[in-house]
């Protein structure tokens, strides 16, 4: 288990920082690169736990790979077992589309119930409906599904509402073959427009990525390449945030603009300066923000995985702040562990009522990769020393975070191991 991380907060952010590239987009190319026998090299992979999880299971399905600094080296020459066991995929929720990929190269594929952060229920029965949709048999049995293929899948998938594991699944059941399969509702992040990207330089023919409606043209086989993932939106709006919440100041390298619109227009809205280029983004806090009201939803709204980091943000800002999420209405596991740090906080009926305040240190808790975000934005702003623990939760989705925020000028350590322990 990960040591805990302790903050001395109150001192603001300020530096510059080039933004790491996206693991949301990472992991379903990842997983892509099991619909080729050719090689494929990656530039710009993170170095996650989440990245190290899913190259486990790659490497069990018949996977090759080597790492180069940041660039990754894959090879599946072929298919070794078409099962993906339970103790792999408990690990990360988004190690299911291995079915996806293994049902259009193999023909079948037996994988378990997907595991991930606890902040609610997020079932696979979208996955599932659209797989059977394109006439790919599916039967589940004591938690795990397997699926066979009679023939190439084709037709039309019409979800009910926007899902990027669903897009993603469909996206890679399709690649193979002379059909073509059409998405209605397809999500629209730019980590599908990039994997969309991904698989075309494979060799799949996709229209519409990045639209409500994508078609994908199977192709007879595919090649490889070389390819580079994009920046992390998710990543760049935490460290926004935190420079925020600190009323500092940050210049991201690297970011994408147009990725976190919503994000930008609401730092503005709250009374912050931010300034973009094509390729950097500037943000010079306002010494008295404004509290705001946010919720939650599909891209190109407010982004899910950026609700408890905004709400520790609004923490700090006087006034009141109102917050829901439409994307998981439970993602709450942060707010108590807010609210240890001095927060005020109030949830009734899935709305979040947030009543600014300074925060002071306490020992907390990070229960998933997001809230463990939200805590260490609420320590940087908080008086005094915050102990959080659970840290093994955030390095699966932030790289190397202590010495970037040490690099920013913010005190920051890992918590001593004890003398026995290190004697052991």
């Amino acid at each position: 288990m990960q040591r805990p991380m302790i903050i001395h907060g109150g001192t603001p952010l300020r530096g510059e920082l080039r933004v790491n590239p996206a693991k949301n987009a990472a992991l379903p190319i990842l997983v892509g690169s099991l619909l080729t026998s050719e090689p494929i090299t990656l530039e710009e992979v993170p170095r996650l736990r989440d990245i190290e999880v899913l190259l486990e299971l790659l490497a069990h399905l018949g996977t090759r790979y080597a790492w180069e600094g940041r660039t990754l080296h894959l090879h599946t020459p072929e298919i070794k077992t078409a099962k993906a066991p339970y103790e792999l995929v408990s690990k990360m929720r988004a190690s299911f589309i291995v079915l996806g990929a293994l049902l259009a190269r193999e023909g079948e594929g037996e994988v378990s119930m997907p595991g991930g952060c606890a902040f609610g229920p997020r079932p696979v029965d979208l996955h599932i409906k659209a797989l059977r949709d394109l006439g790919f048999a599916v039967e589940e049995e004591n938690g795990t599904f397997s699926a066979s293929r009679n023939g190439w899948p084709e037709g039309e998938v019409v979800f009910d509402r926007p899902t990027v594991g669903g897009t993603e699944q469909v996206m890679l059941a399709a690649a193979l073959g002379p059909t073509e399969v059409t998405i209605v509702n397809a999500a629209l992040e730019p980590e599908i427009v990039d994997f969309a990207n991904f698989l075309q330089m494979l060799g799949v023919h996709i229209e519409g990525a990045g639209t409500a409606k994508m078609t994908i043209r199977g192709a007879e086989t595919l090649g490889g390449g070389e390819y580079k993932i994009i920046p992390d939106r998710i990543e760049a709006g935490t460290y926004l945030l935190a420079a925020a919440a600190t009323r500092g100041e940050i210049l991201l390298e690297g970011a994408n603009p147009e990725h976190m619109d919503a994000l930008l227009s609401k730092l503005r809205e709250s009374g912050h300066t931010v300034v973009t280029g094509t390729d950097w983004v500037r943000l010079k806090s306002t010494s008295e923000p404004q509290p705001l009201n946010v919720d939650a939803r599909e891209y190109p709204g407010f982004p899910t995985d950026l609700q408890p980091p905004v709400s520790a943000y609004l923490a700090t800002v006087p006034g009141v702040s109102l917050l829901r999420d439409l994307v998981y209405p439970d993602r709450f596991t942060h707010v108590g562990e807010l609210a240890r740090l001095g927060a005020e906080l109030h949830l009734k009926e899935r709305v979040l009522a947030i009543h600014g305040r300074r925060l002071s240190g306490a020992r907390v808790k990070a229960f998933d990769i997001r809230g463990g975000g939200a805590m260490v934005i609420a320590a940087l702003a908080a008086d005094g020393e915050t102990i959080i623990e659970g840290m093994q939760h955030v390095s699966r989705g932030y790289e190397d975070l202590e010495n970037r925020l040490r690099s920013l000028g913010a005190n920051v350590f890992s918590e001593p191991v004890p003398l026995q322990q290190a004697a052991d």
